[in-house]
């Protein structure tokens, strides 16, 4: 493993499972200091810094944003990857659970990182990277409000890079189709038929599987390294080749 990240500092929200428990994870192996957001990071081992977080709560988000910095000394990486789901048309889901999942998905982002920027101005490698999905680019079936909400982080990804670029900010965000976390673990569960519904979820994305919580934070990992100093305002898809490939049906 690399060590392109040694000496620099980082904050993952939502980083007690899942997306974030892999990039966390994987910015620790390669040399940065990590600390996690999160409702409960009891769960969180050495050498991760675990902080309690609501990121729909701004008190709780800006007091947790500034213990981090104070315990790491410093922040150079943000990555804002805190999010919940939701299933449903535009029809299922009621007024509530759509403020609720904007509330989270697009102004958690916003929140953290309006704690998080006087930090990172003072950094000479500041990255943020924020997760986002195939749900913004591609009509997922069943996802309307969840799309909706993953639609505003790309623009918001977009909007942020043009806003600090001069100050020396990259702004990114990851695209992953379905992958692997307990989020989705649950969806199959609840399903009528699980075995058939994961079938389907692997055979939507072209390389006919699901993608891996650790495949999602390597791209996050580039994003957020000095590697990719001159890449800003970008959308990397994580997802198999679902959002840009279109193949004939097997055998013809």
């Amino acid at each position: 493993m690399t060590h392109d990240l040694d000496g620099l500092r980082a904050i993952v929200t939502g980083g007690a499972s899942g997306i974030g428990l892999a990039t966390a994870n994987l910015l620790a192996g390669r040399g940065a200091r990590v600390a996690v957001l999160d409702l409960d990071p009891g769960s969180v081992d050495r050498p991760l810094l675990g902080f309690h977080a609501d990121v729909g709560d701004n008190g709780s988000v800006a007091a947790a944003v500034s213990r981090a910095a104070d315990e790491l000394g410093g922040l150079d990486i943000l990555v804002n990857n805190a999010g919940i789901g939701a299933t449903g048309t535009v029809e299922d889901n009621p007024d509530e659970q759509w403020h609720r999942v904007l509330d989270v998905n697009v102004l958690g982002i916003v929140r953290t990182t309006r704690a998080a920027l006087p930090h990172l101005r003072r950094s000479s490698h500041a990255a943020i990277v924020n997760t986002c999905s195939i749900a913004a680019t591609a009509g997922l079936p069943q996802r309307a409000l969840y799309s909706a909400s993953k639609g505003a982080v790309l623009s918001l990804t977009l909007a942020m890079a043009a806003d600090h670029v001069h100050e020396g900010i990259r702004v990114n965000c990851v695209n992953p189709g379905t992958v692997d976390t307990p989020w989705v673990a649950h969806l199959l569960d609840s399903a009528a038929d699980p075995a058939a519904e994961r079938t389907a979820l692997n055979a939507r994305q072209p390389h006919g599987r699901l993608v891996s919580a650790d495949e999602a934070a390597a791209a996050i990992a580039y994003l957020a390294s000095p590697a990719a100093g001159s890449t800003t305002g970008t959308a990397l898809a994580v997802d198999g080749g679902m959002a840009g490939l279109r193949l004939r049906p097997p055998g013809q």
